[in-house]
C-alpha cells in the first residue's frame, strides 16, 4: 500500500501535499492498490468507508467483489483481470450492494504490464450514485414526455375527426375543434405535476368544468349545466381519456340534444359504486328524438373503447323522447392513474 500510496519524492511541501489530500477526500475520491498476482487490494480510508469494510481485515479484489451487484460481478471481474492486457487508461461503472443501499462506483485506473509498479495497479473508485440517479430520472422523465406526447396526438386526432363529423362547415370545425383542443389544454395542465408536489392531481368535477368550458359560448352554462360528482384525484393518463368522452358527449348534445335548444339542460351526477365511481349524464328538456336504431358510428365506438380500454368501466345508454341518458361506470383505481 505504501509503495502505491506513500507521498513521492517531490519539491511540494508537506502542507501542500496535506491540502492536496484533503481536496481528494472532498471529493470524494478513494485510491486502491491491487497486487495483480496474489489479489491483495489495499484502499485509503475514503476507500474503506465506501465499501463499508473494516481496514483491519485482510483484504482481497475477490472478497470486495461479493459487494458488488451480482447483475454487475462478472462484468466487473472481467475487466478488473483484463487491465493488465488495456493500454492506457480505463473507466469501469457499477453497483454495490451497501446493507439496504444500492450505490453506483467508478473504478478508474491505467491499465498494461508496462504501468505496474512492484506487481501492482494503482486507481481511484467515485462514487457516482447522484449521477446515476439523476441519469436515470432525466431517462424516465423523457420517457413519460414521450408517452404523453403521443397520448396528446392521439387524443388530437380523435378530437379532429370528432369535430369534422358534427360541423357543417370549415369555418365550424375549425371553432369547435380549437375550443376542444383548448380544453385538452387546460385539463392536462389541471394534472400536470407541481415542483414539489409530484403526484398532486385535480379533482373530477373541476375537470368537467374545465371540459364543458368551451360550451359556455354556446349558452350552455349560465345554470343549465349542473355538475355534482364525488370529490377525487384524476390522473394525467385519465384526464385526457375522460376528454374524449365528455367531448363526445357534449358535442351530440350541442349537435342534437338538449344543449341545442334554449331550455334543455345537462345534469351530470356521480357517486361512488364499491371502488368504482359511476357518473350519470342527463339530459333534459331537449327536442324530440327517438333512440338512435343502432350505436356502431364512429364517436359512439370511440367512447366505448376509451371507456372500456382506458378508464376500465363501461358506458349504457337510455333514451327519452326529450333527452338521453349515459351512465358511465369508471374504474377508481383507473381514474387515479
Amino acid at each position: 500500500m505504501r509503495d502505491t500510496l506513500s507521498r513521492p519524492e517531490t519539491t511540494v511541501p508537506e502542507w501542500q501535499y496535506d491540502e492536496l489530500r484533503r481536496a481528494i477526500e472532498a471529493a470524494g475520491v478513494a485510491l486502491w492498490s491491487w497486487n495483480v498476482d496474489t489479489d491483495a487490494l489495499a484502499m485509503d480510508p475514503q476507500g474503506y468507508a465506501l465499501w463499508d469494510v473494516e481496514p483491519t481485515d485482510p483484504l482481497t479484489f475477490e472478497r470486495l467483489s461479493e459487494k458488488i451487484h451480482p447483475a454487475d460481478r462478472d462484468r466487473v471481474r472481467d475487466a478488473f483481470s483484463a487491465t493488465r492486457a488495456l493500454v492506457g487508461s480505463y473507466e469501469i461503472d457499477f453497483r454495490t450492494i451497501i446493507g439496504r443501499d444500492v450505490r453506483w462506483i467508478s473504478a478508474r485506473g491505467q491499465g498494461d504490464d508496462a504501468g505496474i509498479r512492484k506487481r501492482s495497479l494503482a486507481g481511484i473508485f467515485l462514487d457516482i450514485t447522484g449521477r446515476k440517479q439523476a441519469e436515470e430520472g432525466h431517462e424516465l422523465l423523457a420517457g413519460e414526455m414521450s408517452h404523453r406526447v403521443k397520448n396528446l396526438l392521439a387524443i388530437a386526432s380523435g378530437l379532429t375527426r370528432i369535430t369534422s363529423r358534427s360541423s357543417s362547415s370549415i369555418e365550424d370545425m375549425t371553432k369547435q375543434l380549437m375550443n376542444r383542443l383548448t380544453a385538452l389544454g387546460r385539463a392536462h395542465d389541471l394534472v400536470r405535476p407541481l415542483p414539489g408536489e409530484q403526484g398532486k392531481t385535480a379533482l373530477l368535477g373541476d375537470i368537467f368544468a374545465v371540459l364543458l368550458a368551451p360550451y359556455d359560448d354556446e349558452g350552455a352554462f349560465a345554470g343549465r349545466i349542473r355538475v355534482a360528482v364525488p370529490r377525487m384525484g384524476v390522473g394525467s393518463n385519465s384526464a385526457t381519456s375522460l376528454a374524449l368522452v365528455v367531448h363526445e358527449l357534449a358535442t351530440n348534445s350541442v349537435k342534437y340534444g338538449a344543449l341545442s335548444v334554449e331550455g334543455g339542460t345537462l345534469d351530470v351526477s356521480g357517486s361512488m359504486a364499491g371502488e368504482d365511481v359511476e357518473l350519470c349524464w342527463t339530459e333534459q328538456g331537449g327536442p324530440e328524438r327517438a333512440a338512435p336504431a343502432e350505436m356502431s358510428g364512429y364517436g359512439s365506438s370511440l367512447v366505448r373503447q376509451t371507456m372500456e380500454g382506458q378508464l376500465g368501466g363501461s358506458v349504457s345508454y337510455e333514451w327519452a323522447m326529450t333527452g338521453a341518458l349515459v351512465t358511465l361506470r369508471i374504474s377508481g383505481q383507473q381514474l387515479s392513474s
